[in-house]
């Protein structure tokens, strides 16, 4: 799949026209899937943002909002409103640890574990949509992390 190859072209850094802009290639992608999912997303009451929370969520059932920012890559800023809107329409509880009052942390509800059945249609309705061949999402999803990582390391914030 040569769109993704990790290999830069030599010439990748003299060019300033947009279409040659890997970082202008993942925006788009990344706008086009999250629009996908914005229309599946309402109708369980969720913002992309907070689909994120609740698939950690989903996987773990308890999480520190530490644990959560690690995991989501978020900084307490962002995952405060976040967590407080899931918590006001009842997905979650936040709670301190009674052994450790900076530690924050997070359960599911009996709703916010019920709207797991509901979304469960949607990755494969997702992954439909893109059209990719398993081993081509395998490839996709394999050189977006390694992007990540590498990226990350380069970040002077993230140091």
């Amino acid at each position: 799949m040569a769109d993704l190859d990790p290999t830069p072209p030599a010439d990748a850094g003299a060019s300033l026209l947009l279409d040659d802009q890997l970082c202008f290639a993942l925006y788009a992608a990344s706008r086009a899937v999250t629009g996908l999912y914005r229309p599946k997303l309402e109708n369980l009451g969720l913002t992309y943002p907070q689909y994120l929370v609740m698939l950690a969520l989903w996987d773990r059932d308890e999480l520190s909002v530490k644990e959560l920012g690690a995991t989501l890559q978020l900084d307490y800023g962002t995952l405060t409103p976040l967590l407080k809107r899931l918590e006001a329409n009842g997905l979650l509880r936040r709670e301190r640890r009674p052994d450790d009052e900076r530690t924050v942390i997070l359960t599911l509800t009996e709703e916010g574990a019920a709207l797991r059945e509901r979304a469960l249609a949607i990755p494969g309705e997702i992954g439909e949509a893109m059209g990719l061949e398993d081993e081509e999402f395998e490839q996709a999803r394999a050189t977006l992390r390694r992007l990540t990582t590498n990226v990350t390391r380069h970040t002077p914030s993230r140091r």
